[in-house]
C-alpha cells in the first residue's frame, strides 16, 4: 500500500515550519526522523495532507550546556547519542539506552524529539527521560512553555501538545558523579515493541530515586520517591498491583522483573 497524497516542505526555520503548520491544521504531520511516521502513511493509518520535515532546521540538531543540564535538540538522532558524539549528562544511561532502540537502520535516522512526541508507550525514550526528571520546550504561535516528560505524554499516541505546536528541545539534568541508574527491557527478540520497561535513577547528590515504569497501555507510572522501593524490593509485586499493571498474570510477571532487574543494577 502506499500513502495518500501530500505536500512536502522542508523549512529551514523554526518560524517557517510554525507558519506551515499553522496554515495546514490538522492536515499536517511533522517529519522528524520518519521511522514510525513513514510505515504509518505507507499503511494509511496516518493521512497528511502536508508534511513539515524539520531536518533540516540547524537549531534542531544543536546539543548545548545549560551548567545543571544539557539540552538536546529535538532532531538529534539515536546514533548520535549512542556513539557518543555529543555530551553524555547522564553518566552512560543515555548511550545504553540508545543503542537498544530497534536496530542501527533506525538509529540513524530516528531522533529523540519524534520518538517523544510519536508518544508510543514501548518505546525506550517517553520511559527512560520521565525516570530521569527531563523537560521539554516547545514553541507554538503563542510563544514557548516548558512541560515535564512524565507530563508529555496523555495517554497512547496523544501527548498534551497543542495545535500548531512544536517540540524544540529537551532539557536533562546532569547525574551527579556517585548517582547510580537502572534500565531494563524486556522484548520477544532486539528490536521488536518492549512488552515491559522500567528505569530508575538514585542520585543522592540531588535527593532524587526515581522510577518508571512503561511499556504499558498508556503513558509510563513514574514513582517520583522511589526510596522505599529501592531499599525493599519485596514491595514490587504491591507497586505493580497499586498501579494497575496485574490484570493479566504473563504481564505483570514480566512487569515484576522488569523492575526487579532495573532495581538490581542500583543496589550496592
Amino acid at each position: 500500500m502506499k500513502p495518500f497524497a501530500f505536500d512536502y516542505e522542508k523549512p529551514a526555520t523554526i518560524a517557517a515550519a510554525l507558519a506551515l503548520l499553522g496554515e495546514a491544521g490538522d492536515d499536517a504531520k511533522v517529519l522528524a526522523g520518519g521511522q514510525s511516521l513513514g510505515p504509518m502513511m505507507n499503511m494509511r493509518l496516518a493521512r497528511p495532507r502536508q508534511l513539515v520535515d524539520i531536518t533540516g532546521i540547524p537549531e534542531l540538531r544543536q546539543v548545548t550546556d545549560d551548567g545543571d543540564a544539557v539540552v538536546f535538540g529535538a532532531c538529534v538522532t539515536h546514533a548520535t547519542i549512542e556513539d557518543g558524539r555529543i555530551p553524555d549528562p547522564t553518566g552512560g544511561m543515555m548511550p545504553d539506552v540508545a543503542c537498544g532502540i530497534a536496530y542501527r537502520a533506525v538509529r540513524n535516522r530516528g531522533t529523540i524529539g519524534g520518538s517523544l512526541v510519536h508518544a508510543d508507550p514501548a518505546a525506550d525514550w517517553i520511559t527512560t527521560l520521565a525516570a530521569i526528571g527531563a523537560e521539554v520546550t516547545v514553541t507554538g504561535n503563542g510563544g514557548q512553555r516548558q512541560i515535564a516528560v512524565d507530563k508529555l505524554m496523555m495517554s497512547t499516541f496523544e501527548t498534551s501538545l497543542a495545535a500548531g505546536e512544536l517540540l524544540v528541545s529537551i532539557r536533562v539534568p546532569k547525574f551527579s558523579s556517585d548517582a547510580r541508574w537502572g534500565y531494563y527491557k524486556f522484548c520477544r527478540k532486539t528490536g521488536e515493541f518492549a512488552e515491559a520497561m522500567s528505569a530508575i535513577i538514585v542520585d543522592p547528590a540531588r535527593g532524587k530515586t526515581r522510577v518508571a515504569i512503561g511499556a504499558i497501555d498508556t503513558r509510563p507510572v513514574v514513582i517520583a520517591d522511589a526510596a522505599t522501593l529501592v531499599s525493599n524490593p519485596e514491595s514490587i509485586t504491591t507497586v505493580i498491583e497499586e498501579n494497575g499493571l496485574a490484570n493479566d498474570p504473563y504481564d505483570a510477571q514480566v512487569r515484576r522483573v522488569s523492575l526487579w532487574r532495573a532495581i538490581e543494577q542500583v543496589l550496592p
